[in-house]
Formats: C-alpha cells, sequence, structure tokens
C-alpha cells in the first residue's frame, strides 16, 4: 500500500510537505495550492487511503471504527435531518461491522471549506445532502480522497441516490389538468437545488402542454420553512386572479401555506387545491391532512449507506446510480384523479 514516501516522490516535493498537507494542514503551513493539488493527484493517482483508524489510536481513542459522515447543510433544512437519520442507523445497525457516524454541518455553497472532503483525515466515506449548486460545481472538479455518496442529485463522477423530481412536478401538473383547474401556481423555496429546480421545470413544462395558465405573479419564491410558505400564499393572495391549485414544493412550506389561508377564511379544498412534496411525517396531521409526492426517505437513506460501505469495502466502482419512484398520496387538500 503506498505511503508519504511514495506518494512525495511521484509528488516531487518532500515528505514533509506531503505529510502536512494529506493531514490538513497545507494552508496553516502556507504551502501553495498548486503544491497541494499536486499531492492531493499524487495520493489519488497511488489510490492512498489515510489511516484514520491508526490516526484516532494514536490520539487516545478507546475504540478505533470506520467513520461515515453525512454532511447536511445548515439552514431551514436541518431539522428533517432525523428522518433521514433513521434510516440511516438502522442500515448501519444490520452489517456485521460497527461504524461510527459523524454529522458535519455545512454552510450552502461552501462545501470547499470542508477540507476533509480532499485530504481524507477526519472521515473514510461521506453522504452528502442538499449542496447547492456551486457545491455541486465544487465537487465535479475537485478530487476527493474519499469514496461520496449524493442524495437527490445527478452526477457522472460521484455515486448518487436520486428520484425523478421534474417527473414529479409533471405528474403534479398532469393532476391539475385533469381535476379541471385552469388558474394554477406553483411555490418554491428560494434554495439553489437541482432537485427544486426540477420539480419546477416538470410543473411548467407539463402545466404548458396541458394548457394550463400559470401566471408570471402566481410563481411565488420565499423562504424554506413554515414562516416562507405563510409569507407565500399571503402575496399569492393578492393576485389579481388566484389560481384554483396551487403547487408547493415541499411540505414544510405547505403548513405555513394552510394557516394563511385559513385565516383569510379561503377553505381547502373546496376554494383552493393544494399538492405539496416529500410526505415527511407532519403531512398527514395538518389540517386538511396534505395530498403530497411521496419520496422514499428510508430507502433511499439505506441505500446511501449501503453504496457508500461497497465502495469504502472496494466491493464496487463509483459511480453507483440508484433511482427511486415518488408518488402521490392522497389525502384531503386535493383529490386524486378523475
Amino acid at each position: 500500500m503506498s505511503g508519504i514516501k511514495e506518494i512525495a516522490e511521484l509528488a516531487q516535493v518532500s515528505e514533509a510537505t506531503t505529510s502536512l498537507v494529506l493531514n490538513g494542514k497545507g494552508d496553516a503551513s502556507r504551502i501553495s495550492s498548486a503544491t497541494q493539488q499536486k499531492v492531493f493527484e499524487a495520493a489519488k493517482t497511488l489510490n492512498y487511503r489515510p489511516n484514520i483508524s491508526a490516526r484516532r489510536l494514536r490520539n487516545g481513542g478507546e475504540k478505533v471504527l470506520p467513520v461515515i459522515a453525512l454532511l447536511w447543510t445548515l439552514d431551514s433544512r436541518a431539522s428533517l435531518v432525523g428522518p433521514f437519520l433513521k434510516g440511516i442507523q438502522t442500515t448501519i445497525s444490520n452489517y456485521n461491522e460497527e461504524f461510527d457516524l459523524m454529522i458535519q454541518p455545512f454552510l450552502g455553497s461552501q462545501l470547499s471549506e470542508i477540507r476533509s472532503l480532499i485530504t481524507g483525515t477526519r472521515f473514510n466515506g461521506a453522504i452528502i445532502v442538499n449542496p447547492t449548486e456551486q457545491d455541486e460545481q465544487f465537487l465535479e472538479a475537485a478530487n476527493p480522497s474519499i469514496p461520496i455518496v449524493l442524495y437527490q442529485r445527478s452526477s457522472q463522477k460521484y455515486s448518487c441516490v436520486n428520484v425523478d423530481n421534474f417527473k414529479s412536478g409533471q405528474e403534479v401538473a398532469t393532476l391539475f389538468a385533469n381535476r379541471g383547474h385552469r388558474e394554477v401556481g406553483i411555490v418554491l423555496p428560494n434554495v439553489s437545488s437541482t432537485a427544486i429546480r426540477k420539480r419546477k421545470e416538470g410543473f411548467l413544462t407539463m402545466a404548458d402542454e396541458l394548457g394550463l395558465h400559470v401566471r408570471l405573479e402566481n410563481i411565488i419564491f420565499n423562504d424554506f420553512n413554515e414562516t416562507g410558505g405563510y409569507n407565500a400564499f399571503q402575496k399569492l393572495m393578492q393576485s389579481s386572479i388566484l389560481p384554483s391549485a396551487v403547487f408547493v414544493a415541499s411540505d414544510q412550506m405547505s403548513v405555513g401555506a394552510l394557516s394563511a389561508l385559513n385565516e383569510q377564511g379561503i377553505q381547502v379544498p373546496h376554494d383552493i387545491e393544494i399538492v405539496s412534496h416529500d410526505n415527511y411525517e407532519v403531512s398527514k396531521f395538518t389540517i386538511p391532512p396534505l395530498t403530497t409526492m411521496h419520496i422514499p426517505l428510508d430507502e433511499m437513506a439505506t441505500a446511501c449507506v449501503q453504496i457508500l460501505v461497497d465502495l469504502m469495502h472496494h466491493q464496487v466502482t463509483a459511480p453507483i446510480h440508484k433511482n427511486f419512484e415518488t408518488h402521490l398520496v392522497v389525502r384531503e387538500t386535493c383529490g386524486g384523479f378523475k
């Protein structure tokens, strides 16, 4: 197995420089970005895997286990980590070996700040959730030293666990047309997200094909939380023509939307129908309960872990792509297909 000496020779730098770079101390030691990149590329060429276990043992760790990192954006979606984490923990518990799980928050569009993705000095593999489109660009240009699985993102370079968000948007538009709606709207989280963008594109494309009218004033962006949904519908109710059906691209925002409509005496589904997205636990307890597109969260979390562990054990080679189906869960905010 290749070590510091072999990497240093290939990169044509000293062993001391190589050690500093691979231990994540390159910036602090004022080693140029170009030199650091040479070291990382040499390490990748030689299939170098940092011995995290040995480092932790030297640091006095009592039990040395492989480390799986869950990288989750530090924004309003952090509240949704629980259901995903449950799926990960259940899957890990089914293995005969043990793993340590590290939850690593990161700011959207600042994934590049997590140097361990490149150096591999803190964890043995990573599941990345909710990266922005800027984060995705960083990953495409980067050469990480550890295996990575992306959740709800697409990449030819990395393993991915995904759903067809474009198709989900199409299905909601088809449902609205089938139920006889003509004036419709869409409320979206104001975040940089390929998944959200695809839902929007699928909905608007199919709406146009089916002759649904989506006024520009009825395409509304707001914060990715309950307050954002509330504020979005406050704005929507000022529209010159109120749509008879609205696609809200997240359950969180739908909770606020229902509150705003209730305050104004607008009845759901009699005055306006709503279809949400995700089918998180809250969606069946709203008043009225939300019709929503279901994402198989537990199954997708399981797939993320299984693919990552196989990559860590060199049982498969990246990229592995696994796609899951979404489906409509009909509750009281909107009826089913007629």
